[in-house]
C-alpha cells in the first residue's frame, strides 16, 4: 500500500504577481518510510524563491529527519544568498543537528525570480536528485548525477546497473567545490525536480510525455509520481513541478 502526501508549496503573493506556481507529491514506495522531503522559502527582501527536494540517505527515522532539515535549511538560505550557499548552510546545520548519528540526505535546490519569471535560474545539488526544465519546445535535464555509475560513464566506461544508486556527494560529505551548479539562460516554461524514484523509473519520454500534457503542476507532479511507482519503482518517490509563464 502506497501512503500519499501532496502539499501545496505555491508562494501566495510572488506567485500571483509573477504567474510563479509549483506543487509538490510525494509518495512512499515499498520502503518502511517515506524519507523524502520538500520545501519552499519566498524571501521578500530579495525577491526571490527557492524550491527544494531532498532524499534521505537510509529507510529510517533519521534519514526522514536529515531530508526535512536540509529541505528547509537550503530552501530560506538559498532564496537570500543562491542555491549552492543553501546547501553549504544545509550541510552545517546537518552536521550540528545531527553530530554522532551520521544522518545524510541528497539534495537539489533552484532559485528564481519572482519579481522577473523570464530570468535565469539559479540550481544546485548534490548527490542523484535532479532538475529538468521543460522550455516549450524541448525538456533539458539540467543536473547530472553525482553517482559512480554517472564518473564512469563520463569516462566511456559501461557500470553496472547497482553503481547507478552509489552518490559521489551529500550533503553531510560534499565539499563546497563539488557542488553542482547549473544556471539556466530563462526560467520560462515548467521546472521539475525530482528524486530518483521517479527519474530512475521513466524514461524521458515518458517524463516529457507528462510534463507537456498535463495542464497544472499538481497534476503533473502526480501523474510522474504515480506513473513511475507503478512502473515497478519501490523507492520514496517525489516531484515538485513549478510552471513559470
Amino acid at each position: 500500500m502506497h501512503t500519499a502526501m501532496t502539499t501545496a508549496i505555491i508562494p501566495r503573493e510572488p506567485s500571483r504577481l509573477t504567474g510563479i506556481t509549483g506543487q509538490s507529491v510525494s509518495k512512499r514506495g515499498l520502503r518502511s518510510i517515506n524519507a523524502d522531503a520538500t520545501a519552499t522559502f519566498t524571501d521578500p527582501a530579495v525577491r526571490r524563491t527557492a524550491f527544494v527536494v531532498a532524499d534521505g540517505v537510509g529507510d529510517h527515522l533519521l534519514a526522514a529527519r536529515a531530508a526535512r532539515t536540509v529541505a528547509t535549511v537550503a530552501a530560506r538560505v538559498g532564496a537570500r544568498n543562491g542555491a549552492v550557499a543553501g546547501i553549504v548552510a544545509a550541510q552545517q546545520e546537518l552536521l550540528r543537528e545531527f553530530a554522532q548519528q551520521g544522518a545524510d540526505s541528497v539534495l537539489v535546490v533552484a532559485v528564481l525570480a519572482t519579481d522577473d519569471p523570464g530570468g535565469s535560474c539559479d540550481i544546485a545539488w548534490v548527490g542523484d536528485c535532479r532538475a529538468y526544465r521543460w522550455n516549450g519546445r524541448v525538456l533539458h535535464q539540467i543536473t547530472t548525477d553525482h553517482t559512480v555509475a554517472e564518473h564512469f560513464r563520463a569516462r566511456g566506461l559501461h557500470p553496472a546497473p547497482r553503481l547507478n544508486h552509489l552518490v559521489t556527494t551529500s550533503a553531510r560529505t560534499t565539499r563546497p567545490a563539488d557542488i553542482g551548479h547549473a544556471t539556466t539562460g530563462s526560467s520560462m516554461g515548467r521546472l521539475l525536480l525530482s528524486t530518483d524514484g521517479v527519474h530512475k523509473c521513466l524514461e524521458m519520454a515518458d517524463i516529457k510525455a507528462i510534463l507537456v500534457g498535463v495542464e497544472t503542476a499538481g497534476i503533473a507532479a502526480e501523474a510522474l509520481v504515480d506513473s513511475a511507482l507503478r512502473s515497478g519503482g519501490s523507492d520514496n518517490a517525489t516531484a515538485v513541478v513549478v510552471d513559470v509563464r
